[in-house]
């Protein structure tokens, strides 16, 4: 078991976070939560505890170190993209967008089934925060959190954070566990702003490996669209050839997930009905078509890339419009 604390003055963080526990338990993706407790220690401080599921394999970040710059079998791959996106669908279908997938938020925990394999498993929901419906005005929201390398354009531009937001996220974990390098490949000497520009201006989209798979490049493609409307959901994620077929412990739950006649249930949050049910998924669902949908992909000798001048393109960042952001943090507004 591994234990999240924080002292209790400081711990209104964590409680939040056990509060989105509370609402995802269940499903064999997330890491699960066992609990809370207070503690007090030798120096009579008094630390609030959050009980969790021990990742024997640690971190998807430390096992992509691990290849040295050139990233994991591609069967490895499906298997823990199959497994991050079951996650990202009971999330989404619960109402709640993670806003912080990164390969270090995402645990491996030793298969139940299989000696010697882990199960990815998307844990620390410290950023996690419910989604507005599309039929409500939309709130400007005074913090904005996550990771930069990791955000979507409509983030870095209108500090949108919905649910297409962890596609892109997504996105950029499998492309780094493809390569073993980041999606946004940065100079050393680059720049928060410059970074911001890269990414906001939606002008350039992440490169593609040449040397991956058809299925893989399909599935990126897909969730590095710029335009979030156009940009795939979990659901429809889950049909991809890239990751349909993959055989995961916990089987019978995928079958449950996929099922028509799913009917979801909050035990733990009987008060937020209206972000219940799989109907949610379908407020960011949109119909797919090759010609608006997707960005006109071209090969190249060092890979694929976008062709701009075709490509749906995400509002433009303003020069003065955009905050910078540390990575992994929340800042306020203005600041």
């Amino acid at each position: 078991m591994a234990v999240k604390s924080a002292e209790v003055s400081a711990s209104c963080s964590l409680q939040k976070e056990k509060e989105v526990f509370n609402c995802l338990n269940g499903c064999p993706f997330i890491i699960k939560c066992f609990g809370e407790e207070t503690t007090r220690n030798e120096g009579g401080e008094m630390f609030y505890n959050v009980l969790l599921e021990y990742a024997s394999g640690g971190t998807l970040s430390g096992l992509i170190k691990k290849s040295d710059g050139v990233g994991l079998p591609e069967l490895d791959v499906k298997r823990y993209t199959r497994s991050i996106l079951e996650g990202i669908y009971y999330i989404h279908s619960h109402g709640y967008v993670h806003c912080d997938l990164k390969p270090e938020n995402i645990l491996l925990v030793s298969s139940s089934t299989k000696a010697g394999e882990f199960v990815a498993k998307i844990g620390d929901f410290g950023l996690a925060k419910k989604s507005e419906k599309r039929d409500k005005k939309r709130k400007i929201d005074p913090y904005l959190g996550g990771t930069t390398l990791y955000m979507a354009p409509e983030t870095v531009a209108n500090h949108v954070q919905e649910p297409p937001c962890d596609i892109w996220a997504l996105g950029c974990v499998v492309l780094e566990m493809l390569t073993g390098k980041h999606a946004w490949d940065v100079r050393p000497d680059f720049t928060f702003e410059e970074l911001k520009r890269k990414i906001g201006d939606g002008y350039e989209l992440p490169k593609l490996p040449s040397e991956v798979s058809k299925d893989a490049k399909d599935f990126l493609k897909r969730c590095f669209v710029a335009n979030p409307m156009f940009r795939f959901t979990a659901e429809m994620l889950l049909d991809e050839p890239f990751v349909s077929g993959v055989d995961l412990d916990g089987g019978e739950f995928v079958e449950t997930l996929n099922a028509e006649s799913v009917e979801w249930t909050d035990t733990l949050c009987g008060t937020d009905d209206e972000f219940s049910g799989s109907s949610f998924c379908e407020e960011w669902s949109f119909t797919s078509d090759e010609g608006s949908c997707f960005s006109h992909w071209s090969d190249d000798e060092e890979g694929i890339t976008s062709n701009a001048d075709a490509m749906t393109l995400a509002p433009r960042v303003e020069e003065n419009a955009v905050q910078q952001y540390l990575p992994a943090c929340t800042i306020p507004a203005g600041a």
